[in-house]
């Protein structure tokens, strides 16, 4: 109530929590430039023992970006496996079959558990990046007859949304400067050669095709260009087939002969 006995109408500050969250956070963090190192701790898995690194920045809306550093075995010993995975709440979580998300995150995981050395790098980026309702929304065109590439247009977004730069911030905190990358996407390989990180093979990472993703699989494929078989049978990235000098490659003359310009892997 003010002094002249009216009462004062208080304007909550909607970011408040998630400001002083953020505060909070920090206070025990250690910060390398843009980059802070949050926390970190041992994660037992089915596939072994992991070591989880928690890294934030601050993104161009003022808001926090961040990530997980899923990291197995010593990183220096010879070029590390990595997989660059981005959230799948619907696929990690309920277990949906419109996408291949959690077979690729499983498949990442036990291929480094087998290797003996690597790591995931697991950001915040749901639906190529529009976010969990954003992606619900793209379902439901989908539903309708349209693709993911066009319902993603529809809403207003690119087809891809993501910004692969964090992933090769965080490399370069973690001494990380050359990695054999678990990928059917070529765009991540441009993003990380644009930021100082070298990729000397790209190794599949495709899970085999059901009744509802292979809409969605082959429209990555032919409009995305990702590098996908769409075979029927079994997985590419098998503990088996990344081995040491008997890695399935689907690196395809093309992908190695033509240079990739960097500059639209964050725009497609």
């Amino acid at each position: 109530m003010s002094n002249n006995g009216s009462v004062r109408r208080i304007t909550p500050d909607a970011e408040a929590p998630e400001k002083l969250a953020l505060e909070m956070r920090r206070n025990s963090a250690t910060r390398f430039g843009a980059l802070w190192r949050i926390a970190s701790a041992r994660m037992p898995t089915k596939w072994g023992m992991f070591d989880v690194v928690g890294f934030e920045r601050d993104a161009a809306n003022g808001k926090a970006e961040t990530a997980l550093a899923i990291v197995h075995g010593d990183l220096t010993e010879d070029v590390p496996l990595l997989r660059i995975h981005s959230q799948c709440f619907t696929g990690e979580m309920l277990g949906s079959l419109r996408c291949d998300c959690h077979d690729q995150l499983e498949m990442a995981m036990r291929a480094i558990a087998h290797e003996g050395r690597g790591l995931v790098i697991y950001e915040y980026q749901e639906g190529r990046g529009i976010g969990l309702m954003a992606k619900l929304q793209a379902y439901e065109l989908q539903d309708a007859g349209i693709d993911t590439v066009e319902a993603n247009h529809a809403l207003g977004f690119k087809a891809d949304c993501r910004d692969f730069s964090l992933p090769a911030a965080i490399l370069r905190h973690l001494g990380v400067k050359r990695v054999r990358l678990l990928s059917n996407n070529p765009r991540k390989v441009a993003a990380l050669a644009q930021s100082g990180i070298e990729v000397i093979d790209r190794l599949a990472c495709e899970a085999v095709p059901n009744p509802h993703s292979l809409t969605y699989l082959r429209t990555k494929k032919e409009r995305l260009g990702h590098a996908l078989s769409l075979r029927h049978g079994e997985s590419a990235g098998d503990p088996a087939d990344l081995q040491a000098g008997q890695s399935r490659r689907h690196l395809a003359d093309s992908d190695r002969d033509r240079p990739v310009d960097a500059r639209r892997a964050f725009q497609l």
